[in-house]
């Protein structure tokens, strides 16, 4: 990604991330040219017919940092990514963003291939991230007391399916547990499932 790409970028999030995601999570493109000033071979986007039709966002963060699994905010240090060090032990993943007209192309998993080279080139412990889990909601409707726990385990056992965890999973990442009050997600309750994949 570069500083020209931003606004292609960030015109991805709304349709990315919909409603009831909170548009107040979207990247702008301020926030985005931050990155690539803090992170330049860490952003990456996917182009066709040259429009920006994909955008992927990642930061390093320390072991301890990794270790204390906390909140979104609290792990990364914000959309400004204060808690950006490059001599950190984890390359964590902060979001992908593909065009709706160009899902089921390959660009997910050509971004996960990336993330995972640079991973193996800079010597890193590991990739990971903290994973929304957007079925959880519906699947507690019908299941009342179910937990995240429980869901996030079923979809790795293959008994049930969730849009954005089941393709990690596929990807090669491993479910290390449930981070609760990760971000605020109407989807999500606020959960995220913490997966890595070690170099």
């Amino acid at each position: 990604m570069l500083p020209e790409d931003a606004e292609g970028a960030a015109a991805l999030q709304p349709l990315a991330f919909p409603p009831p995601f909170r548009e107040d999570h979207h990247w702008d493109a301020e926030d985005l040219v931050g990155h690539i000033e803090l992170f330049p071979e860490g952003q990456y986007v996917a182009e066709a017919d040259g429009r920006i039709v994909g955008s992927c966002s990642n930061t390093i963060i320390s072991e301890e940092r990794w270790q204390a699994h906390e909140s979104w905010f609290r792990t990364v240090g914000g959309p400004w990514l204060a808690n950006f060090d490059p001599m950190g032990s984890t390359m964590y993943g902060l979001d992908i963003a593909v065009h709706p007209d160009f899902r089921r192309r390959g660009i997910g998993r050509a971004f996960y291939s990336t993330r995972f080279e640079f991973v193996k080139a800079r010597g890193l412990a590991r990739y990971g991230t903290g994973c929304r889990l957007p079925g959880f909601a519906k699947h507690l409707a019908k299941h009342p007391g179910a937990g995240q726990e429980e869901y996030a385990k079923e979809v790795v056992a293959g008994r049930m399916i969730d849009r954005t965890l089941t393709p990690l999973l596929r990807y090669g990442l491993s479910l290390l547990g449930v981070i609760h009050n990760y971000m605020e997600d109407e989807e999500s309750l606020n959960a995220a499932a913490l997966l890595e994949r070690a170099r």
